[in-house]
């Protein structure tokens, strides 16, 4: 496991222990990389929110006039649909597609990652909603998978690299890739075994009742790893832009970006919480998972206070439970309560 505790707008504690494979003596240590899950839904938000900045997408554009080509084969309830809805998961689309057949021909796809993410969105926009679009929020990594692939129309550029161009490197962010963790690195785990990948990141496939990890055209909904420090630049940036110091975006972007999305409770990329338990709000928080790693990160902007923890198992080998138990621990020092005598 690693934390990182971060209060007053900068790194206060940092923490590591265990091992890197549970099969292999070698200790996790500080500058290793950790896979972060989901908590990447953010970093795909903010990539959206520079290209609105430059006017190179609109946050009311509907997906007919972003993905004509498409217009004619998907379901008439998504035409209207917009970026803002989909990175607030108000898009009304399911949690993933459910042809898992061409979920699993994407673990060996020697297609681009761009034509890989057309594929599966094609296929995305065709299946019935999970809830009226535009109504209560229904979680979905498609949705930040089209938002993504809108954006590589947009710009002639992946993802990946948009992502490098715009975020990673102007935080120096030099750890963070893309795929699952291999070689020398920790690696995740999943009913007591350590997850194996190719160097280039792709997990082995398994049935969904075995799953080793996503394929890499998953990016956009949660596919990435780095070190604790780098994530902590993001989202000490994500913090300090709330407050018109961040590097990345104009003040209001990171304002909108952070801010939930009419009734839903959803920011973007983030979900939102007035208060934690009594502790001064308010709060931006996520969790991550890929079933074999389990993350949490939970800022609170006003003070530019929070915490990030991570865990390279899965919920099967009681990553999750981890996690949150050590997270239960520190809450008490990143955030004070809103008033004496209420109990945690």
């Amino acid at each position: 496991m690693a934390m990182v505790v971060m209060r007053d707008g900068e790194v206060a504690d940092k923490a590591v222990q265990g091992l890197r494979r549970q099969d292999a003596a070698e200790p996790a240590r500080a500058g290793d990389v950790w896979h972060i899950g989901s908590n990447g839904k953010a970093f795909t938000a903010t990539l959206i929110a520079k290209l609105v900045e430059q006017q190179t997408l609109s946050w009311e554009t509907p997906l007919s006039t972003l993905l004509p080509d498409l217009t004619a084969q998907m379901r008439p309830e998504y035409r209207t649909v917009t970026l803002l809805q989909l990175l607030t998961h108000r898009g009304g689309l399911e949690h993933d597609s459910s042809d898992w057949k061409l979920f699993e021909a994407l673990y060996t796809d020697s297609r681009s990652l761009p034509e890989q993410r057309m594929a599966y969105i094609a296929r995305a926009l065709q299946e019935p909603p999970a809830v009226r679009p535009g109504a209560r929020p229904s979680y979905s990594n498609s949705g930040f998978i089209i938002a993504a692939a809108i954006a590589e129309r947009a710009t002639g550029s992946s993802y990946e690299d948009l992502l490098r161009l715009y975020v990673f490197d102007p935080l120096g962010m030099k750890s963070a890739q893309f795929g699952v963790t291999h070689g020398d690195k920790p690696l995740g785990h999943r009913d007591g075994k350590p997850v194996l990948a190719s160097s280039s990141g792709q997990p082995q496939f398994a049935p969904p009742d075995g799953q080793q990890g996503n394929p890499l055209f998953y990016a956009p909904a949660g596919n990435m790893y780095l070190t604790m420090d780098d994530w902590a630049a993001y989202c000490l940036d994500q913090m300090k832009g709330a407050n018109g110091q961040g590097k990345l975006l104009k003040t209001e972007s990171y304002r909108l970006i952070q801010s939930p999305q009419g009734k839903s409770g959803m920011a973007l990329g983030w979900a939102f919480q007035d208060s934690m338990r009594g502790h001064v709000g308010p709060v931006l928080m996520h969790t991550g998972s890929d079933g074999t790693w389990f993350a949490i990160a939970t800022l609170f902007p006003q003070t530019q206070s929070g915490v990030l923890i991570v865990a390279n198992a899965g919920k099967s080998m009681g990553g999750e439970k981890a996690v949150m138990k050590a997270f239960k621990a520190v809450r008490p020092t990143v955030s004070p309560l809103r008033a004496s005598g209420l109990s945690d």
